[in-house]
C-alpha cells in the first residue's frame, strides 16, 4: 500500500509538469501526456527511487533522476508528437521541474516508504570514548637524573 501511494504521488507530480509544459506549450494531446506520464513514472520509480535512492542518497538520486527523466521524456515525445521542433528544450525544462519535486519526494520515500530497519540493525553501535584522568606520583630520583642530563 505504501508503494501504491508513492506511485500515485509521483504520477500526479509528473503528469502536472508534463501537462503544463507539453499540453499548453507543445500542443500534445491528453492521451499522449498520460501515456508519457505512466511510462516515465514507472521507469523513474523503479530505477531512481527503489534502486538508486537507498544506495546513494538524495542528491545523487535526484541527479540520476534528472538524466533519466530528460532522456525518457525526450525519446517518448519524439515518438508520440508530430512537431519535433525544440523538444530538447521542453524536455530539459520538464526534467528540471520534475527533479526539483523529486528532491522533496525522495525525503518522503526515505521517511515513509523505504524500510530502514535492515540498515539500522546492521550498523555497529556508535563508539563513545570515555576520557579518564590519571594521577601519578613522580619519583624524585628520576627527575633529578633527567635534570643532570
Amino acid at each position: 500500500m505504501k508503494h501504491a501511494k508513492a506511485l500515485g504521488i509521483k504520477f500526479i507530480m509528473i503528469s502536472i509538469v508534463l501537462l503544463s509544459l507539453f499540453g499548453i506549450f507543445r500542443g500534445a494531446s491528453f492521451g499522449e501526456i498520460i501515456l508519457m506520464s505512466i511510462l516515465v513514472t514507472g521507469l523513474a520509480y523503479v530505477v531512481g527511487d527503489l534502486f538508486t535512492l537507498p544506495r546513494t542518497g538524495n542528491v545523487v538520486a535526484t541527479i540520476a533522476d534528472f538524466g533519466l527523466t530528460f532522456f525518457a521524456i525526450w525519446i517518448l515525445s519524439t515518438m508520440f508528437m508530430e512537431n519535433t521542433s525544440a523538444l530538447i528544450t521542453a524536455s530539459l525544462a520538464a526534467a528540471g521541474l520534475i527533479s526539483l519535486a523529486e528532491a522533496l519526494f525522495h525525503s518522503y520515500m526515505q521517511n515513509k516508504v523505504l524500510d530502514n530497519t535492515e540498515e539500522q540493525s546492521q550498523t555497529r553501535p556508535q563508539f563513545r570514548p570515555s576520557y579518564q584522568t590519571e594521577f601519578a606520583e613522580e619519583y624524585e630520583n628520576e627527575t633529578e637524573d633527567l635534570k643532570k642530563k
